[in-house]
């Protein structure tokens, strides 16, 4: 697949306010590789999903939310991963052992990564650097992906919709 196929455009979009529930931990990325903890949050997820009432789709959701000071940086700084799935009520009771999450409404920058997720980084690189630098735009601590019918993360034709929240311009 060449790289113009697999290039795909920057967009903002209006997001309505959502609430995941899933598992939940706290890592940096190093720790995530190394001890496959995204991975094992994956697999108890799904081994549970039957637990979560209500859901709105059966589409995995990765949930990041980043702490918001200067020098940050997720190779060595543990953030929050939760990785669930969207509820249609807010008021959806959380199975033991599980979390909830409600998401804002607001702008985010969409980007559809294609490729292997190990290649993820540079999908991550262009919206977090390029492009905010170009647009003048800051991020808003979290971002988040949808793994669905194209999620096949060993694989080239792999697919993964990443939205990364924007702050409100000032």
């Amino acid at each position: 697949m060449s790289l113009e196929q697999r290039a795909s455009t920057p967009s903002v979009v209006e997001l309505p306010a959502m609430t995941v529930i899933g598992v939940s931990f706290d890592a940096n990325l190093k720790q995530i590789a190394e001890e496959e903890l995204g991975k094992k949050a994956y697999e108890d997820l799904t081994a549970r999903q039957a637990s979560i009432a209500g859901k709105a789709d059966g589409h995995v959701r990765l949930v990041q939310t980043y702490p918001m000071k200067p020098g940050f940086n997720p190779n060595v700084d543990p953030f929050n991963q939760l990785i669930g799935y969207v509820v249609e009520r807010e008021d959806t009771p959380v199975p033991e052992r599980m979390t909830k999450r409600t998401l804002p409404a607001g702008e985010y920058v969409r980007m559809t990564h294609r490729g292997r997720e190990s290649e993820l980084g540079r999908t991550y690189d262009e919206l977090y650097g390029r492009w905010m630098r170009e647009h003048g735009r800051r991020p808003a601590g979290h971002d988040f992906e949808i793994w669905d019918e194209r999620y096949r993360p060993d694989q080239e034709d792999n697919e993964i919709d990443v939205y990364v929240a924007l702050a409100a311009n000032s």
